[in-house]
Parts: structure tokens; C-alpha cells; sequence
């Protein structure tokens, strides 16, 4: 079986001189390689025109001397639109037609049929593209029991005529002025039958497949036929008959031809004057690119720019045949590259090739393959889609700002010029480094257009919470790898900005609460949490964070949201003496040094903050004394005097072992307080905005088991403030002022903490 090698060089097997009706070579089949970073051929030459249009998704159907016949696409009825384009630039001429076949000649001369299937023209008209004046031609093929097979010439065809022993008969026919003659082709076997080709006569010469034989035992071969003298001068056999009718090629050195036999499909090509046969293994059938430019063979598995996936042998390649037929037995050459990849190829008769496909270099559309000034063959683009064939980055729809409280998703597109490419986007966070990273692919039917939906979350390790992403300054970064491996790597980047309003328990800055731990040994450590909407659980989102040491020194600690005037909460800390300490938070989940704001403390004891109690837009201070008074303290937003002048805003306060500053949780217009007595029950204070608070409302009971209480802010980030308590207890907020708190949904956010004293 044929195989394709892993590298750039070709291997051709090559037999001895074969006579011209000698039997199948039986030399074993070497295969076509692929060549890695491919560049266009250059030839040296003179600049060439400017190409023109090409229509986006059409291929080359037929190649002339002064235009080109491009196919599709479907027009509004399902025809391919069929379309004439001139090199000088004149109107496109549109023959799309449902109700007629047609075929081409490799010159300017086009050939319009009768509908018969397969192309089995029984009337056929030859027009002259090129010189519209031109009278044409037309041949009634059925008056003389014939079908068509090919124009050879602007007024000459080649038809077949069945016989009466199931044999055909190989007719040239010709037009002069008017009346038709007709020649029986000689030198071919009286066996011959099903003629066919798709390659155009070159210097008076075409080249013709057919089957032969009994039906029980049938042959195929190919014969070159001179049209002037009406004879076979060459005939060479082969392993199948008709069905690969699309592979055949005519040079003044070679012929070739696909082939399919025990040892796979295949390319065989043979020196005219020699008769030495390669035979040369190919990935494909049907189909296959197959060209003769002189003695170069040209060839290449047909594919699409947008093909996903990478597939062998799709560049367009030329082969030396002189070079590879030069040494016995089993020469290997490098092949030229042509074009990155090829779509459609049409044969013109002047030994020049038409091709639809592209270039790294030059991009979309139709290119010339002929003899460049350095022997080689080489690539002219003369027809052009306007479009790149490497892949192409076209642009970003990614907001300069996100504000994650106004959506709590948002969408990131990319447009690439092909979807063919594995996507890696990454998104990182420039204070702190963190990242997420996603690999996406592109949806065929959205022509390059591609993105995803950002939740505003960080990458987390397996089987743990996604964390919430920092607010602050990001860039995004795209890398794109062609499936096909046309063209280089794509890689780009940019900016965007995430910005939420700050929280009152949001300490890293990335919108959802952190919360503090201190263990027996003084470690102060942060729990980031985030919020699970199906289980409608606050977990842990990472492992805790060690912040500091040494914090056993105070007995009473509290997150206050901002009093320091910063958009970052901070934390006060009492000493047993009495010392009132601030630590400013930073926003990067830790702390300026400490600055002692106050003495003589140790009267109270209890102190709570994080709510605006006086609609002034800062946190402010309550704390209750030893004979239950309630004294609150107005946040200033100054560093160096944080806490305003005290006023007493209530009395009977020592019946309350936990309080906590909520913010607003009962749907009114300001912070409201709750707090739980000694026999359990759970009471709100609904706040009125200017420091005081409504009459108490009984909210829960049997809440002496939860312990500490400690308002979170919006963990669920629905826009209303929740609850979380020592003993694994989280309560969303409602916003209702009769049922303020939603039921306990549980939490885990404390385990492998090493918390043994307090939460804050």
C-alpha cells in the first residue's frame, strides 16, 4: 500500500523503459511528504498586474487565455453560480443556468450542453469567451448517434459512438463553416469503450482514458491522440478504468494519470520520450490535485483554508520528474512548494495550471502556476479574494470596564479571520498575578466570531470553590493555533478594568467577604468564600491565609468596613488595657501598620461596625458598656481620627451576649442592628439613618446555639446583605423587614481553619 513519509522529501519508485503497450509496472509505490513552513515561490519576474476579484467561496472551474471560469456559490435557487471574469479588469459574464450543463477547454472557448446525464452532451455549443463577436458553434452530436467527451479546438470536438458489438468508436469533429465532418479515431483497440477526459489538447495533442476488453475480464488504458492526423501515437495501460476521470495531464515530456490497484491509489506519470513510469503513492482519489507543468508534476490532497483538523499532503507541491527519472532505482527530490493548500485546480492549454487556494505571503484567491525565470514552477497570484490564508486576529469586543455589580457575567469576544484554531485566552489580574485560563473552541458557523461568558472568577484548584476575581486593572491575552497548520501562531493581548462598589467584609478587593480567624497561638488567618446559587451554601474558596502573628494580645476584634476613608475595609483591635487599634486595610487582603485610635476601651463589651448607621455613606461604631448602655461613634472617613465624638443612642443593652452591625437587612433605608439574648431569641433593629434604630422586632429563636454573629455583607451577591455565624450557620438576606434572614443553609467555610477563639 502506498504511504505517505514524515518529512519533505518524495520518494518515486521508477521502472525500467516501458514500451509503449507493455504491461502494468509492477515496481512497489513510494508515497508524496509533507514540507514544513512553506513560502511562496518567487520567480524573479516582472511585477504582474493587479490581480482581480475572485468570488469568496467559488472555485476555479476553467482556466483561459484571457479569463477564468470560477463555480459558485449557490445562487437563491441551490445553482452554483457560475461566472466568466476577464484578467483585464472588463465585467464579469454570468452563465449560471439550471437548465443546461457546460464544460471547459483550457482556452477562451466555452462549451454549453443539452441536460443528458454525466456530460453525455447529445448537442453541445463551443462560444469564444474571449472575443464576444466571435460566431458560435454548435454540434448536433445526436444525428450522428454520438455523445461528447471533449472541445478540442474552437471548432472541433471529440465525440464517442456506440457500436453494435457494446464497443465505441472515438470521432473527431469538426466544424467548417457550417457543415460537420467526422473522423474515426485510429490506433486504438476495437475493444475500446467509455472514452473520457478532463484535460485540455495541448500543442495539438489530447490525452484520453478508456476501458477495453470482455466485461468478464476488462483493461484499462490511455492514449494520446494527435488531432491533426486523427491516430493514437501513444497508449499506455492502466489498472482501472473511468471512475477517477478527474486525473489526467498532458505536457510535450509526460503524461499522467491517477491509478488505483491492489497497492492503493495512486500517481503515475511517464516519460514520453523514454517511456519510464513512476509510480507514486497519493492520500486521496477522486479529485486529487494532478498538473503537468513541462516535465514538473504538480500535486496535492484538495482541502479547504477551513478544514478542521491538519490532514497530509495538502500543500500544493511540484515535482522534478527530469530530476527524479535521472537516477535508478528509487531516487528521492525535493518538491517545490506552490501554495499553502489548494481548494480546485483547471488545466489551460498552454501547459500553465489554474489554481484556487492561498499563500502565507499574498493570501486569498486564484493562482498561476508556469515555469518562473529560475526552472522551476512557480505561483503568480492573478485573481484575489481579499482575504489572508494565515490565520488573522480581527478584533476584540471586550469592555474597557466591567462593573460586576451591575452583571454578575459578562461576555469577552475575539474574531479571528478562519475558526479553524485552537483558542487559548487567558485573563490575569496585574497587582496580584492571579489568572483564568480557559481553551476554547470556535463554532464553525460563526465565520471566526468566538468568546466566552466570565463569571469574574479566578482558576481554582480541583474540588475547590472558584474565587472571586480582584477588582483592578487586567489584561487579556489570546494565542490561537491554526488546526491546519497554514500559517503562523496568532497571539495578541489588551486591557479591561473590573470595578464593584466596595464591601464591607471584602478584603482582597475581589467583591465577595472574607473572613478572619485567630487561633489560640495568636495566627491571624483570612478565608476568602464564595457562594455556591445550587446549594445556596457560603464556601471556602482556597485555603486559609496566614495575615499575622501575634494577635493574642487583644480580647476584642472587629471588622468595621472603612472608617479609615480608603475603599478597603479595616479592623479594630482592643487591647485588655483599654488600647483601641486600627488596622487600615490595603485591599490585597492585608494590613497597614496599626495606629492606636483610642484608650480606655475596656469599658465596653461589645463593639460592632461595618453599617452606615447615619446615611452618611461611612461605617460607623457601636459599642454597648457594662451597664448596658448603647453608644455609638460616627465614622469620619479621616485616618487620623477615624471615630467621631460618642453619643448615647440607648439604654438596657446588658441583656444582649451578641450583636451584630448588619447593614441594611430589612429592606429600609439605612443599617439595621440585630443582636440575641441570653435565652436565644434573635431580635432586629431596623436602623432610621440618622444613628438610631425603630423598636425591636423578634426575628428567630433558639439562636444561643450559633454563636458569635458575623454580618458578611452580600455574600450572595444579590444585591441584599447576609449573616454568618461561628457554629457553621449562613443566612441570606431577604430584604424583608418581617423575615429579614432566609433559612440556615449551612456552611463549611471554618474547617482546617485551626480555629479554637474567635471569628471576625
Amino acid at each position: 500500500m502506498p504511504s505517505a513519509l514524515p518529512s519533505r522529501r518524495l520518494a518515486v519508485a521508477v521502472t525500467a523503459v516501458l514500451a509503449v503497450t507493455a504491461g502494468v509496472p509492477a515496481a512497489a509505490p513510494a508515497a508524496f511528504a509533507a514540507t514544513s513552513s512553506p513560502a511562496v515561490v518567487t520567480t524573479g519576474a516582472t511585477e504582474a498586474a493587479t490581480p482581480v476579484p475572485f468570488p469568496v467561496d467559488a472555485k476555479i472551474s476553467g482556466a483561459g487565455t484571457t479569463g477564468f471560469l470560477s463555480q459558485g456559490p449557490n445562487d437563491q435557487y441551490g445553482n452554483a453560480q457560475l461566472r466568466w471574469t476577464p484578467y483585464d479588469g472588463s465585467e464579469a459574464t454570468d452563465f449560471t443556468s439550471a437548465n443546461a450543463g457546460w464544460d471547459t477547454t483550457g482556452t477562451d472557448i466555452f462549451v454549453r450542453g443539452d441536460m443528458s446525464p454525466a456530460r453525455q452532451f447529445r448537442s453541445v455549443t463551443l462560444r469564444d469567451l474571449g472575443n464576444p463577436a466571435a460566431e458560435s458553434v454548435s454540434f448536433d452530436l445526436g444525428s450522428l448517434w454520438a455523445t461528447y467527451v471533449k472541445a478540442v479546438g474552437p471548432r472541433t470536438v471529440l465525440a464517442k459512438r456506440p457500436t453494435e458489438l457494446g464497443t465505441e468508436r472515438l470521432l473527431i469533429v469538426t466544424d467548417e463553416n457550417g457543415t460537420k465532418h467526422q473522423r474515426t479515431v485510429t490506433g486504438l483497440p476495437g475493444t475500446a469503450h467509455s472514452f473520457f477526459t478532463n484535460a485540455p489538447a495541448v500543442d495539438g495533442k489530447v490525452i484520453v482514458g478508456y476501458s477495453a476488453g470482455t466485461f468478464e475480464e476488462p483493461t484499462a488504458a490511455r492514449a494520446v491522440i494527435d488531432l491533426e492526423t486523427g491516430a493514437a501515437v501513444e497508449t499506455y495501460p492502466a489498472t482501472t478504468a473511468g471512475y477517477l476521470s478527474s486525473g489526467l495531464a498532458l505536457s510535450a515530456s509526460h503524461v499522467a494519470w491517477m491509478d488505483s490497484g491492489p497497492d492503493g491509489t495512486a500517481v503515475v506519470t511517464v516519460n514520453r520520450a523514454t517511456k519510464k513510469v513512476s509510480r507514486i503513492a497519493a492520500n486521496a482519489a477522486d479529485g486529487y490535485h494532478l498538473g503537468l507543468v513541462k516535465n514538473w508534476l504538480v500535486y496535492g490532497v484538495p482541502s479547504r483554508l477551513t478544514e478542521p483538523g491538519k490532514f497530509p499532503d495538502t500543500q500544493l507541491m511540484a515535482l522534478n520528474l527530469a530530476a527524479t527519472e535521472a537516477t535508478d532505482p528509487v531516487p528521492v527530490n525535493d518538491p517545490v512548494l506552490l501554495t499553502d493548500y489548494a481548494s480546485s485546480t483547471a488545466a489551460a492549454a498552454d501547459g500553465t495550471l489554474l489554481v484556487r487556494g492561498g499563500t502565507v505571503d499574498k493570501g486569498e484567491g486564484l493562482y498561476r502556476v508556469a515555469m518562473g525565470t529560475g526552472g522551476e514552477p512557480a505561483a503568480e497570484l492573478v485573481a484575489t479574494t481579499n482575504q489572508p490564508t494565515a490565520l488573522t486576529y480581527l478584533g476584540a469586543q471586550v469592555p474597557a470596564t466591567v462593573d460586576l455589580d451591575l452583571t454578575r457575567q459578562v461576555d469577552l469576544k475575539w474574531q479571528l479571520s478562519r475558526p479553524n484554531a485552537d483558542v487559548t485566552i487567558t485573563l490575569t489580574h496585574q497587582r496580584s498575578g492571579r489568572t483564568y485560563t480557559r481553551k476554547l473552541i470556535v463554532d464553525p458557523g460563526t465565520e471566526g466570531t468566538f468568546g466566552m461568558r466570565w463569571a469574574g472568577v479566578f482558576d481554582a484548584p480541583v474540588g475547590e470553590a472558584a474565587k472571586s476575581a480582584h477588582n483592578g486593572d487586567y489584561t487579556w491575552s489570546l494565542h490561537a493555533k491554526p488546526q491546519n497548520g497554514i500559517g503562523p501562531d496568532v497571539s495578541r493581548s489588551g486591557a479591561f478594568k473590573v470595578v464593584r462598589t466596595a464591601k464591607s467584609h471584602d478584603f482582597d478587593d475581589n467583591g465577595s467577604p472574607d473572613l478572619f480567624t485567630r487561633d489560640g497561638s495568636g495566627i491571624l488567618r483570612r478565608v476568602d468564600t464564595a457562594y455556591d446559587p445550587g446549594t445556596k451554601r457560603l464556601l471556602a474558596a482556597g485555603q486559609p491565609v496566614v495575615v499575622g502573628t501575634g494577635w493574642q494580645i487583644y480580647d476584642r476584634i472587629e471588622s468595621v468596613g472603612n472608617v479609615a476613608g480608603t475603599s478597603a475595609p479595616d479592623v479594630l483591635a482592643r487591647e485588655k488595657n483599654g488600647n483601641l487599634w486600627l488596622y487600615q486595610g490595603k485591599g490585597d487582603g492585608g494590613f497597614a501598620p496599626r495606629a492606636k485610635i483610642g484608650t480606655g476601651w475596656q469599658v465596653y463589651s461589645h463593639i460592632v461596625g461595618g453599617s452606615d448607621l447615619t446615611n452618611d455613606g461611612k461605617s460607623d461604631i457601636l459599642a454597648t458598656d457594662t451597664t448596658g448602655g448603647l453608644w455609638l461613634y460616627p465614622g469620619t472617613g479621616n485616618v487620623n481620627t477615624p471615630l467621631g465624638a460618642r453619643k448615647k443612642i440607648g439604654t438596657g443593652w446588658g441583656i444582649y451576649n451578641h450583636i451584630g452591625a448588619t447593614g441594611n437587612i430589612g429592606g429600609t433605608a439605612a443599617g439595621d442592628l440585630i443582636a440575641t439574648d441570653t435565652t436565644g431569641a434573635l431580635w432586629l433593629y431596623p436602623g432610621k439613618g440618622d444613628g438610631t434604630f425603630a423598636p425591636r422586632a423578634k426575628i428567630g429563636t433558639g439562636w444561643q446555639s450559633q454563636g458569635e454573629l458575623v454580618p458578611l455583607g452580600d455574600a450572595t451577591q444579590d444585591g441584599r446583605n447576609d449573616l454568618f455565624t461561628f457554629r457553621s450557620g449562613f443566612y441570606a438576606g431577604t430584604g424583608n423587614l418581617n423575615t429579614p434572614l432566609a433559612p440556615n443553609t449551612g456552611t463549611d467555610v471554618l474547617n482546617n481553619t485551626g480555629v479554637n477563639t474567635i471569628v471576625f
